[in-house]
């Protein structure tokens, strides 16, 4: 299973970004998926998760800003990034949990490589 993101990018303060991230293999669920970051100097640290049934989580420094949508038909995680702020820059990670492979009983975790989004001030 692959993780391969897109979206990120160079915007001005205020602007937007949208992230998406599909899972790539023999799929044939997937229990979470969301959206990491980590800064420079910085651990990483959850932006969003959205659970199969739609639920979702957000850190306390995105709510209201970002919004995190999920398509199980495609295996694919959205991050729509509105109002962005320079302190937003990072590379940004998207993660599946418990993903299910056709064939295999074992749920397994996959991060994606990283994508840059640097918010200029």
């Amino acid at each position: 299973v692959q993780l391969q993101a897109s979206g990120g990018g160079l915007v001005q303060s205020g602007g937007s970004l949208r992230l998406s991230c599909a899972a790539f293999g023999s799929v044939f669920s997937i229990d979470v998926m969301g959206w990491y970051r980590q800064a420079p100097g910085k651990q990483r640290e959850l932006v969003a998760t959205i659970s199969t049934g739609g639920s979702t989580n957000y850190a306390d420094s995105v709510k209201g800003r970002f919004t995190i949508i999920r398509d199980n038909n495609k295996n694919t995680v959205y991050l729509q990034m509105n109002s962005l702020k320079p302190e937003d820059t990072a590379v940004y990670y998207c993660k599946a949990d418990g993903v299910l492979t056709i064939g295999t009983f074992t749920r397994l975790d996959y991060w994606g490589l990283g994508t840059q989004v640097t918010v200029s001030s």
